[in-house]
């Protein structure tokens, strides 16, 4: 959650607020609701909540003229304190001499807060964050402000935080910039004669494809005087709870600048949808090495257990079918927040795997963590590379679905069954058959995103617009798509949206039926077609408004959405319906499908 985005260089920017800003729109997509920037040795502050495409700034020029060495910026998603302007960070100490981001949440600024307030210290927000930069005041009391003392008060300061945790304090008099994480991920780029520091690579992808990971417990130190020991490179990073320094180890992505722009498209939402062919096509040529090193840790394992929050948790039910029909194994699943409750189950001989997209997902690096403590394996399903999870883990399969930033999860969604469904058949011994069904499954979702099924769809979110409740549902591995077609509707359209197993209409849910309400219905040739054609049926006959997402057309379908003939590997096509109505829904209503209201891409709080 929330974005941190600075920057030291050689050569003063002439236009640093705007250069802050642009790093700080490349992270919008990590969720929102308030920003600032801190810039200069005679430093300028600005923040306002809100969006920053939205930011009225008549009365305070963006560009005020002056050139800068080094600033600092930052997107707010809000825990202490509402949406103000005063909440926003950067947030400084008494004298202006400190200005401080952060991104977690301090568990002891209360009491942390009452002690600076019996020595004077004047407080302008209702945040947790501010007490770091009154720490730091203090911490330098006696101290002169030269890069190694100001590196020492931020760890000091940093060590006394409880929590999960990144701070990033800038230095205006001398330029610097210095930081440290705990749970929450920091990254550092090295470029040419300017260096940077951010929560994400697309801050400053357009710069640099150096990047240095910050590993738990460490921070890093951006300054002109390193720069003038080291050459170009401005930065160092050392240990949080020593002080000691470690090697900084430059590592190249391979992302590209076009990777992270919406191209021809007006929104990320869409371009991410249509992306998904290409990288399931990708995802069938994934090494075999890494396919069978991961398949072998599986199969002898004395239990395996998946964890996962959120849309990456719908995918891991979804695997679970798909080790049960196809591999014949049993793995366990279990949402991430619920993890901790369960975790006794786990010995030296556990297997635990872990899915997120980002990789920083706090609850699921908690059961990691449990699983650590317990001596298990972890293997991680990711797509960014260096992330926290793919630290902890001990093997990491990377989706390698490319950046993804609109907040609702798409590619990253099927990219995990993907690599799951590959999993099930190396374990059956048959992974070219896998490769084979990937292969055909990107050709079938390339003609679900054509223009003519699009259109189709638009109609439809024409028609859904305006209705209050909408339910899904499923049998089988297309229970776990009933569950991820209802979070994609009710994340960005607002729709009270809700995903059942077709079994358990009987037991509650078929008392919500009511006239014209609509119900998806998921369905795929295998054992459960004929259930779930009989569950839609019943929906029908008490007014339902019936969706049918199958391979063939049945009278009871209102409105029919054909998929290709692919058995329970449906599920990796049909979702694609229910990711288009969301979208054009969204539209219909005037809403952002990019960046909906409370949500964060990466969660990295509990």
């Amino acid at each position: 959650m929330c974005g941190i985005f600075g920057y030291i260089s050689q050569k003063p920017k002439s236009d640093p607020a705007s250069f802050l800003v642009e790093g700080l729109k490349r992270l919008e997509y990590r969720g929102y609701d308030s920003w600032g920037i801190v810039y200069g040795e005679k430093p300028v502050l600005l923040k306002q909540a809100g969006k920053i495409s939205e930011a009225a700034i008549g009365h305070r020029p963006l560009a005020v003229g002056q050139s800068a060495l080094a600033g600092l910026g930052h997107t707010r998603w809000a825990t202490h304190g509402g949406v103000t302007d005063e909440n926003a960070h950067p947030h400084l100490d008494c004298f202006g001499r400190v200005a401080i981001v952060h991104n977690g949440i301090i568990e002891n600024w209360e009491e942390l807060k009452k002690d600076l307030r019996r020595k004077n210290h004047e407080f302008r927000s209702e945040t947790d964050t501010e007490v770091a930069a009154h720490l730091i005041e203090e911490q330098m009391a006696d101290s002169e402000w030269r890069t190694a003392s100001l590196t020492e008060a931020v760890r000091q300061v940093f060590n006394r935080l409880e929590g999960f945790n990144a701070i990033a304090a800038f230095f205006p008099e001398a330029q610097t910039i210095v930081a440290f994480r705990s749970g929450s991920p920091l990254i550092a780029g090295v470029g040419e004669g300017e260096c940077f520091l951010a929560s994400d690579i697309p801050a400053f992808l357009p710069y640099t494809r150096q990047v240095v990971f910050l590993e738990d417990g460490e921070g890093a130190v951006l300054s002109p005087e390193l720069q003038v020991q080291n050459g170009t490179l401005g930065i160092k990073i050392l240990e949080a709870k020593t002080g000691r320094e470690r090697p900084t180890k430059v590592e190249r992505i391979s992302w590209r600048v076009e990777d992270v722009d919406r191209g021809e498209h007006p929104h990320f939402l869409i371009k991410e949808i249509k992306e998904q062919p290409q990288v399931i096509a990708r995802l069938a040529e994934y090494p075999k090495k890494e396919i069978e090193g991961v398949a072998d840790l599986i199969e002898n394992a004395f239990g395996s257990y998946f964890v996962a929050c959120g849309t990456a948790s719908n995918a891991t039910l979804a695997a679970t079918y798909l080790f049960s029909g196809i591999a014949k194994r049993h793995i366990n699943f279990t949402v991430g927040s619920e993890f901790s409750f369960l975790e006794d189950f786990l010995t030296p001989e556990s297997l635990l795997i872990a899915a997120s997209q980002s990789g920083e997902t706090m609850d699921t690096l908690e059961a990691v963590r449990a699983a650590k403590r317990h001596g298990s394996k972890v293997v991680a399903l990711t797509n960014v590379l260096g992330s926290s999870l793919t630290r902890l883990a001990d093997e990491t399969l990377m989706l390698n679905c490319g950046p993804e930033k609109a907040v609702l999860a798409t590619k990253s969604y099927t990219a995990k069954l993907a690599l799951f469904l590959l999993l099930a058949y190396q374990l059956n011994g048959k992974l070219s058959e896998g490769r084979e069904v990937l292969a055909e499954t990107a050709k079938g979702i390339s003609d679900l995103v054509a223009k003519d099924f699009e259109e189709q769809i638009r109609a439809l979110a024409g028609r859904l617009r305006k209705v209050e409740h909408l339910y899904a549902i499923g049998r089988g591995v297309n229970y776990a798509t009933a569950l991820e077609a209802a979070l994609k509707i009710k994340e960005v359209s607002y729709i009270h949206a809700e995903g059942f197993a077709g079994g358990d209409l009987k037991h509650g849910p078929i008392a919500l039926i009511e006239p014209k309400v609509p119900v998806l219905i998921f369905a795929s040739d295998d054992e459960s077609e004929a259930e779930i054609v009989s569950n839609a049926m019943e929906v029908k006959a008490r007014g339902a408004d019936v969706i049918g997402i199958n391979y063939r057309n049945n009278q009871v379908f209102e409105t029919y959405l054909p998929v290709q003939k692919n058995g329970f590997y449906t599920p990796l096509a049909s979702i694609v319906y229910p990711q288009l109505m969301a979208y054009y829904i969204a539209l219909e209503k005037k809403l952002d499908p990019d960046k909906p209201r409370n949500l964060a891409k990466s969660v990295t709080v509990k």
